[in-house]
């Protein structure tokens, strides 16, 4: 089933489709709209059923988006940042900050989860545990006009495992500090082609 996106969103999302295959696209494209309409939890499901396409014979092609299907997930992000520095930022100096969270998950199947404090419940008479992903999210920031604050727009985000995983699978276990490093250096390899003009 194809749906119709609007002209006006299709224009934001056409730099990305550079990095996907044609079939993919479709789907990506399908993805973020029904995303966008979403309310409450954002499943791939609940974005069908949003998109009038709960009825979909081939629904597995929308999950495969997200699991099977290969696209560059690094080009995505550069994309995303330049995208952003355009429209939020195209003068001016370029802040970017990096912070982690966690993301409750449970089962035998999360290998790379782990036990790690929850900032958000703990308090300094008690610490609260939490089981989970640990992600690292690399954000521009950038002033929004009409909220009258900063915001942090992530871009790149990477699964810093636990140190139980890297045991388990005999890789060396790395920090975060590690982790944010590494992006840092991936950012500044980024062609430089969203950078605004320098000024003479």
């Amino acid at each position: 089933m194809n749906t119709t996106i609007p002209v006006e969103i299709a224009s934001v999302l056409l730099p990305f489709a550079a990095a996907f295959t044609k079939p993919v696209w479709c789907h990506v494209q399908t993805l973020l709209m029904g995303a966008i309409l979403t309310t409450g939890k954002c499943t791939v499901t609940s974005v069908l059923v949003v998109m009038g396409m709960n009825q979909e014979q081939h629904f597995q092609n929308y999950h495969r988006v997200l699991n099977r299907a290969v696209w560059p997930s690094l080009e995505a992000s550069r994309i995303l940042l330049m995208v952003m520095v355009k429209v939020f930022l195209p003068s001016g100096l370029i802040i970017m900050g990096i912070d982690d969270t966690i993301e409750p998950r449970k089962g035998k199947k999360i290998k790379a989860k782990g036990i790690y404090q929850d900032p958000i419940r703990s308090s300094n008479s008690q610490v609260v545990k939490a089981s989970g992903l640990r992600w690292l999210s690399m954000m521009l920031l950038v002033e929004i006009s009409w909220a009258g604050r900063v915001w942090a727009l992530p871009f790149l985000t990477v699964l810093a495992p636990s140190e139980r995983c890297s045991q388990q699978y005999k890789l060396r276990h790395k920090k975060l500090i590690d982790w944010a490093r590494q992006m840092m250096f991936q950012v500044k390899r980024f062609p430089l082609t969203f950078l605004p003009p320098s000024k003479p």
